[in-house]
């Protein structure tokens, strides 16, 4: 029975580490979108970016954050100088000036142009209908994200519109990550 009881719990250890956010393309989460409606979270990231790196060891890896996102959001992994093509608002995104022969930094993706994100990494937010919430410049720490994880999914920051009440929702938001 030991032996039986060890099993169960070396292999829930594993699975539980195994776990991974369930990662798409911008066109598969706005394809998903329209057969069960949910919040758009997108990693804007660059191959050579170091705290983009980090912020996939250190903070995507977190069981917590995993949970969260899968259960939560679609989650979309996005190179900003990258060749995907992305279908938004009835137009086309490309990277119509990538180099392939380019070492490190590339040309920008039209999209990552069009969402206003000129640094990196970024988390950006969408709404159920695929429409732009904000960008969020930066690393965070699985704490530093969860507040706004958790702000933009209840839909808190429709409430928040000025600097002294994002201040009192930082105060007020007791973190569980």
């Amino acid at each position: 029975m030991k032996y039986l009881v060890l099993l169960f719990i070396v292999f829930s250890a594993a699975t539980v580490h195994s776990q991974k956010i369930n990662w798409m393309t911008m066109n598969e989460a706005l394809e998903a979108q329209k057969k069960e409606p949910k919040k758009i979270f997108m990693d804007v990231y660059t191959t050579w970016c170091g705290p983009c790196k980090m912020l996939d060891k250190n903070t995507f890896s977190d069981a917590d954050v995993i949970e969260y996102l899968n259960k939560n959001y679609y989650s979309v992994k996005f190179n900003a100088e990258g060749t995907e093509e992305v279908y938004f608002n009835d137009f086309t995104y490309t990277n119509p000036n990538y180099d392939p022969e380019r070492k490190g930094r590339n040309s920008q993706h039209l999209f990552a142009h069009a969402l206003k994100v000129t640094a990196y990494p970024s988390v950006v937010f969408f709404t159920e209908k695929g429409d732009l919430i904000q960008a969020v410049p930066g690393y965070r720490t699985p704490p530093q994200l969860e507040i706004f994880l958790k702000m933009i999914q209840t839909d808190d920051y429709l409430k928040i519109t000025t600097t002294e009440a994002w201040e009192d929702y930082q105060k007020n938001f007791k973190p569980t990550f």
